[in-house]
């Protein structure tokens, strides 16, 4: 870093400045949120089932008592040791987080593919504890855009985030979808990929306030660990 050094009135001066464009972008933020709410329905068809820690459940199961539902598309590979960092990190914030949102109507679950002794073993080590349930070999995955099969990837049809990106090698992805009921109908209103869901990473907010910002200097998250494998302070 090589700061310009100034007088605290010139620091005034530049801080009000941008000030100003902060206030143009949050209302611009307000704007947008505004119209996300206002975002169409779908009608869920299916009867989607999954494995969950107390056997066998429904998306409107995953509901509990409340009328909406924020699902994590994490990505968790059947008979892959490999747990995603990114996914790992965005998650770390959910529990303290739910404590607070599920008071305004909204629950929360993780869907990956894994079986469930894999995720409840993910969950153990990590020390999380919001629903997570597994997805298995049905369609959940692959009808929301985050999972696609071998012949689709060698066949160029593996199309991520609104086709933004066409996937090669990996058959997770991740994302955020959520969803309303309404008595028993279900219905999806939105889904989020790739960098949408940094809306779901609180730690990034803080460095984005600070001169280093997120210290990617060997590129995106580059020094994103498993929280439990980051060095220890003395």
């Amino acid at each position: 870093m090589h700061p310009t050094i100034v007088s605290r009135e010139d620091w005034l001066t530049a801080r009000k400045a941008l000030l100003a464009r902060e206030l143009d972008m949050t209302h611009a933020l307000d704007a947008l949120r505004a119209e996300r709410r206002q975002m169409p329905w779908v009608r869920v068809e299916k009867g989607y089932v999954f494995d969950g820690s107390d056997g066998k459940c429904t998306l409107l199961d995953l509901f509990g008592d409340r009328s909406q539902l924020a699902i994590y598309h994490f990505m968790l590979t059947p008979g892959s040791d490999h747990l995603c960092p990114g996914c790992s990190y965005t998650m770390d914030h959910v529990d303290s987080a739910r404590q607070h949102f599920e008071q305004a109507d909204l629950a929360f679950a993780a869907i990956s593919r894994a079986p469930i002794a894999r995720i409840e073993q993910v969950k153990a080590r990590m020390g999380w504890t919001f629903p997570w349930v597994s997805s298995g070999d049905g369609d959940f995955n692959y009808d929301f855009g985050v999972s696609f099969t071998e012949a689709d990837r060698a066949a160029g049809r593996a199309l991520y985030n609104y086709d933004k990106t066409r996937i090669r090698k990996s058959s997770d992805m991740f994302g955020i979808s959520v969803f309303v009921k309404d008595g028993d109908d279900v219905f999806h209103t939105y889904s989020t990929y790739h960098r949408g869901t940094e809306l779901l990473m609180g730690a990034f907010n803080w460095l984005d306030l600070t001169p280093r910002g997120r210290n990617e200097t060997d590129g995106t998250m580059s020094w994103v660990r498993l929280h439990d494998e980051y060095p220890q302070s003395e």
